[in-house]
């Protein structure tokens, strides 16, 4: 998990979110104990090269579920290769199997790899974010 820390750091060229400050072993050990979350991993000789973490939404309208990317990246050296459409594709195999009826995931603008995949994968649905502060 550590290690997976490490490649979003990267690859998202946000340090302060990923290397500094990270949480205790005891908690990373609990979220990856969580039904609610995935985490998934690409390793090439024992090195993790790229992963996703995903969250499992329960729905209220009906009794169905929703998945979540949250984040997802690959180490630049190992792009191009189908990691990340891999990734989703273990991903796809687990929503399947916990009944999970949509698998959602957003990109920036601007961020054209990874709106290729997306779309390659499913259908955009252009929509406002927002951020609100707590």
């Amino acid at each position: 998990m550590r290690q997976l820390l490490d490649v979003f750091a990267t690859a998202f060229g946000e340090p302060e979110n990923y290397r500094e400050r990270q949480p205790s072993d005891a908690y990373l050990r609990a979220f990856l104990e969580r039904s609610d979350a995935v985490a998934l991993a690409a390793v090439v000789e024992e090195a993790v090269v790229g992963g996703l973490v995903a969250y499992v939404l329960t729905k209220f309208e009906q009794e169905r579920f929703e998945v979540y990317i949250y984040d997802l990246a690959v180490a630049a050296e190992f792009r191009r290769r189908g990691i990340a459409t891999a990734l989703i594709e273990d991903l796809r195999r687990i929503a399947r199997e916990i009944g999970a009826y949509v698998i959602y995931v957003q990109a920036d603008r601007g961020d054209d790899a990874a709106t290729a995949l997306y779309e390659s994968l499913g259908k955009c649905a252009e929509v406002l974010h927002f951020d609100i502060g707590v």
